[in-house]
């Protein structure tokens, strides 16, 4: 078990954290925010789910470095990264300018605040802190990274966490991105979950590993014969509570979505088969 995280911790001379102060199942001890930069203007990564311990925490910080928030980036739509986005615009007076890869509905999810789109390679700055976009898709389509360029660090959302593995929407492209993080070679990972990753190549390599053996641990299971998806998990899944098999099984689902493209799985009904 990773060891409790502090509301608020300086990471490096450039880097504070503000957990979210909202554990769960799905987000481990809460979300990570992240306040980037050392001068009076701030860059902050993810704005939580918007509880009131994560704003007081952020305020606090705010107010004993004498800084406000000039730019908020949002990793990914998923509601525990952007709920925070509207407290965070009245904390800077709304002043601060929003971020985001573009994604259909992002205007209701964010009450109409403005955002502007971010592309690849983009990369903006403040005193002390520079960070270049990487799209990461997988996790979810808009999903992100950003290259720290003063420390070599990756802030990596929620495409690899600092404990367990991710969920994701598209095995396809989560691989592909694992893949291209990997070749980044970055110094530390700054996930969306869980503590810094110190030794990130171990860890990404682990990753991939991971959901490859995944894949043979399905195909396993289907060499003895037709089976739902939840009886894979239930087969596979074996170390994990069942109160997350529901996530196990998207999970699942990804990987014969992508055998199936590949002609290895055929589904019948609810049934999964090996092809002949």
């Amino acid at each position: 078990m990773a060891a409790v995280l502090p509301v608020v911790t300086r990471l490096s001379s450039r880097v504070v954290r503000v957990l979210g102060c909202n554990p769960g199942p799905m987000t481990l001890q809460g979300t990570n925010t992240y306040l980037l930069g050392t001068g009076a203007s701030r860059l902050l990564v993810d704005s939580g789910e918007g509880v009131p311990g994560w704003g007081a925490a952020l305020r606090g910080v705010l107010e004993e470095q004498e800084c406000r928030v000039e730019h908020l980036l949002l990793t990914h739509w998923h509601p525990d990264h952007v709920g925070g986005a509207a407290e965070v615009q009245e904390m800077a007076g709304g002043r601060c300018t929003i971020h985001k890869w573009p994604r259909a509905g992002d205007e209701k999810l964010l009450g109409g605040l403005e955002v502007r789109a971010l592309q690849e390679g983009q990369v903006l700055g403040v005193e002390g802190a520079e960070v270049e976009v990487v799209h990461t898709p997988g996790h979810t389509p808009d999903h992100l990274a950003l290259h720290l360029r003063e420390e070599g660090a990756l802030l990596t959302g929620d495409c690899i966490l600092g404990e367990g593995t991710a969920v994701f929407e598209s095995l396809h492209h989560y691989m592909n991105s694992l893949d291209r993080i990997l070749c980044l070679g970055p110094r530390r990972l700054y996930p969306g979950h869980g503590p810094v990753v110190e030794e990130p190549g171990p860890k990404i390599e682990y990753y991939i590993k991971h959901r490859r053996e995944r894949e043979e641990q399905v195909l396993a299971c289907l060499s003895i014969g037709p089976r739902t998806s939840m009886a894979i998990v239930e087969a596979v899944y074996t170390t994990t509570p069942t109160n997350l098999y529901k996530a196990a099984n998207v999970n699942v689902l990804h990987h014969l979505d992508k055998l199936e493209v590949e002609g290895r799985v055929v589904r019948e009904e609810q049934l999964w088969t090996l092809t002949s």
